[in-house]
């Protein structure tokens, strides 16, 4: 396994749709799935989708909370009623910046798994804002353009310096 670079902001694979994965089970798709593990994993983060390691195919990973990583390929993602949570998000091709995004509460999902087989579900919570947030790189959104209120984002330093005076 290896490490990938990570495309950062300004980066034009970034900005544009990614293309669907023909093949989930194709060696070449699982060493990236592979790579983009290891590399979400030593760069600390809880999501990583493929164009952020400058290749525009429609894949993400994330951190599952018992340790162990998930894999979506070709996702389908579809809020599940009205509700939206507000809090504050980071990108791995974002680094030191934070701000405040709302998102659907709960979605439903659905996809390919590392295996090539179909999965769907529901997620909520930190999971469902991780899926929203990696879905949208494969759209070519970074989470900046989902903001409301640019007053809510900032340098994590700065934020975190500032939380208890602001209310924030």
């Amino acid at each position: 396994m290896s490490i990938l670079k990570i495309a950062r902001m300004g980066h034009p694979v970034l900005l544009r749709r990614a293309d669907p994965v023909e093949d989930p089970t194709d060696p070449e798709i699982r060493r990236l799935i592979a790579d983009m593990a290891e590399t979400m994993q030593d760069a600390g983060g809880i999501g990583l989708a493929a164009p952020q390691v400058h290749v525009p195919l429609r894949l993400f990973v994330w951190r599952e909370p018992e340790g162990g990583v998930g894999c979506l390929a070709n996702p389908e993602l579809a809020p599940l009623g009205e509700a939206e949570e507000s809090a504050w998000e980071g990108c791995l091709s974002i680094p030191g910046l934070r701000g405040c995004v709302s998102r659907p509460a709960r979605i439903r999902f659905r996809g390919l798994d590392a295996e090539g087989a179909p999965v769907e579900g529901e997620a909520e919570g930190m999971l469902a804002r991780v899926m929203q947030h990696e879905a949208d790189h494969l759209d070519g959104v970074l989470y900046p353009m989902r903001m409301r209120d640019h007053s809510l984002f900032g340098f994590t330093e700065e934020l975190a310096r500032t939380a208890g005076s602001t209310g924030r």
